[in-house]
């Protein structure tokens, strides 16, 4: 038994290498085409038609017919349809040209975040892109709790199984939530075929009920003669209307969801043959057709969906607890088209609500992995689909529970996400049209920004919990980052360095006899700087006069950057001594990559020489970590023990 042990323990480890293997196999779907990832001479990713994509982004979008009559007659009452009227307007003067212009600002999926990260730099850029980013993480994962929630409504009000299911719509959203995961952990490579099969039969389905609605309304035109009688009485005239639908505009908000999505799926758009990842006109161009295309189509059936709901559904079935609440249309599937045809409309409906979580889900594992990890606020691991699959599932677990699968509740939660995404990306427009000099779009895109910010504001007031959850995410997104970034502090960070051929013939010569580098912090760079600089180093250190060196200098970037490359320049100051210049964010790591890099290159352990740094330990840490400097010596030293285990390869550290 006993020799059966290792044999055991190779087994496990064989396990754990495989479990570990699949968790970590490759990078995020749809991350991978980065700004940048290719050369600008490369061909673009091959991807897909745009109307193809158009469903992938539908399934989101679309899927809002499955609950936004009902919310909108929750809102507005009789006033319903001309309230859609107005949100539709919205949509195709406002949100339309403004994502538009998105597309064509920033093509790579990273939408309006990207816009404005570049007006901003320093660590108030990151807190800034950090705290988008967590009004991105509502918008998209309450998406999956609130479609998964609204799929579970339609399963459990559906006749053939409301007795087996009555009750049970926390579980079977937890479930919806679960196999969406399962689908990600499985691998998510190509979801467009499945969404175009989707989205076509759920429109389709959607056309039957909007032409047998109108049907009925056109059989029975008393209701019609009904509604706008009621409507009179109740509010009078028609700037009485368009006043009151102004004011509950706000809770129409999620009209608009699809519009994000839309700008996130859009490096899986075709685009033209001699499109590149620098100047993707073609996508560009087909990007917008997918977003005019969806928002017209969608405008249409919000229109029509929100005139039959209003006039042939009871005002009291809209309610909680009603038979339409949260599942309008399907009312009337069942109510008029018989229950074989609503099983098959509750179907539909309950695939694509669960798929417009896989959109969702999609949009996360596009968009975090594009700063967190390039931040080091986040840890390598979260740049893999699965892992980061499983920390969004636990979060969409947590949210459902928290609202307890509640469609009505988790709305104010996802208008708040969909309308500061909005807004900013209204305020990136406006100041890239500004930039551009084009007075006339910078003040639409302006009266549109003042649009957004009221519905935003609006809505914030009328529902703070909204608010509340955006807040937990930002606060928790924050919190995790920088708690990443510390224990990430001493990694080894710069992606590649690259000499000129000045500093790599200093390299070579002093390779000759033993390299030794002094660490500089630049002043005057005068003659007597490098003269007693090498004198103090001497002494500090018992160096012979004929031992020779190179000066090494570091020029601070912007510290808030985490990976960058670094390039070394060579030059010879007043004549006689040599030096090698570098930028970086971080005087530490640039140091330890160089001296790193010249062991590599000559096969000879590098020295560098240091002085001590006055001051508080604590204080000179908290300066090196949000500023990349303190105290170079300690630092540097901890950067290559962590890089190089092995203590006869590790460059040699020296400080007097």
């Amino acid at each position: 038994m006993a020799a059966s042990a290792p044999a055991d323990s190779s087994s496990g480890a064989a396990v754990r290498h495989r479990l570990r293997a699949w968790m970590l196999q490759g990078l995020t779907d749809m991350a991978k085409h980065r700004q940048g990832a290719q050369p600008a001479a490369e061909p673009a990713h091959k991807g897909q038609r745009w109307w193809r994509v158009m469903c992938l982004t539908g399934v989101d979008y679309f899927s809002t017919l499955g609950y936004q009559p009902g919310i909108a007659a929750l809102a507005a009452g009789l006033l319903s349809p001309v309230a859609t009227i107005v949100l539709v307007i919205v949509t195709l003067a406002g949100a339309l040209p403004v994502y538009r212009r998105v597309a064509k600002e920033s093509p790579h999926g990273q939408g309006s975040i990207a816009m404005l990260e570049r007006l901003l730099t320093f660590w108030k850029g990151k807190l800034f892109v950090l705290t988008l980013l967590g009004f991105a993480a509502t918008d998209f994962l309450i998406t999956i709790t609130l479609s998964a929630a609204d799929a579970s409504t339609h399963l459990v009000e559906n006749p053939h199984v409301s007795s087996v299911l009555h009750n049970q719509q926390m579980i079977v959203t937890l479930v919806l939530v679960a196999l969406l995961g399962a689908v990600f952990l499985k691998g998510f490579l190509e979801a467009i075929g499945v969404a175009v099969a989707l989205v076509g039969l759920y429109l389709a389905l959607n056309v039957v009920v909007v032409i047998v609605g109108l049907w009925h309304v056109a059989a029975a035109p008393h209701v019609v003669t009904d509604w706008s009688h009621a409507l009179t009485i109740e509010h009078g005239n028609v700037l009485a209307m368009v006043g009151v639908a102004l004011l509950v505009f706000p809770k129409l908000a999620l009209g608009l969801s699809g519009f994000e999505t839309g700008v996130a799926v859009m490096p899986h758009v075709e685009g033209a043959p001699g499109d590149t990842e620098e100047r993707p006109a073609g996508r560009i161009r087909d990007t917008k057709k997918l977003l005019t295309t969806a928002a017209v189509i969608m405008s249409a059936f919000l229109i029509l969906t929100s005139f039959i709901t209003t006039l042939l559904i009871p005002a009291d079935a809209f309610k909680p607890g009603g038979e339409a609440n949260g599942r309008a249309l399907a009312y009337l599937a069942h109510e008029y088209l018989g229950s074989a045809f609503g099983t098959v409309y509750d179907i539909s409906t309950i695939a694509i609500l669960w798929f417009a979580g896989a959109s969702a889900m999609a949009g996360l594992l596009n968009l975090m992995p594009q700063y967190l990890p390039r931040y080091g606020m986040a840890p390598h691991w979260a740049r893999a689909v699965r892992p980061m699959v499983l920390v969004f599932t636990l979060v969409a677990f947590l949210v459902t529970w928290i609202f307890n699968a509640d469609v009505d509740a988790q709305g104010g939660a996802y208008a708040t996400g969909v309308l500061v995404l909005m807004s900013s990306a209204a305020i990136a427009v406006t100041i890239a049209a500004r930039r551009a000099r084009q007075r006339g779009w910078t003040l639409g895109f302006a009266a549109i920004s003042l649009i957004f910010l009221y519905v935003t504001v609006a809505n914030a007031i009328e529902r703070p919990d909204g608010v509340k959850i955006g807040a937990c995410f930002i606060a928790g997104i924050i919190l995790v980052s920088f708690l990443s970034r510390l224990a990430r502090a001493f990694e080894l960070r710069v992606t590649s360095v690259v000499f000129d051929d000045v500093a790599e013939r200093f390299v070579r010569d002093i390779a000759q006899r033993k390299i030794r580098f002094i660490a500089n912090e630049p002043d005057q760079r005068d003659l007597a700087e490098y003269r007693d600089k090498a004198q103090q180093i001497r002494t500090d250190n018992d160096l012979a006069p004929e031992d020779d060196f190179v000066f090494v200098e570091v020029n601070l970037s912007d510290p808030s950057e985490f990976e960058s490359e670094m390039r070394v320049h060579g030059e010879v100051m007043h004549g006689r001594y040599r030096v090698l210049t570098v930028e970086s964010s971080s005087v530490s790591n640039a140091l330890a990559a160089l001296l790193l890099h010249v062991r590599d290159m000559t096969n000879q352990r590098p020295h560098i020489y240091f002085e001590w740094t006055e001051g508080n330990p604590f204080a000179q840490f908290l300066r090196f970590f949000l500023f990349g400097q303190g105290e170079v010596a300690p630092v540097t030293r901890e950067v290559l023990r962590e890089a190089e285990p092995d203590r006869e390869r590790r460059p040699r550290v020296h400080v007097g």
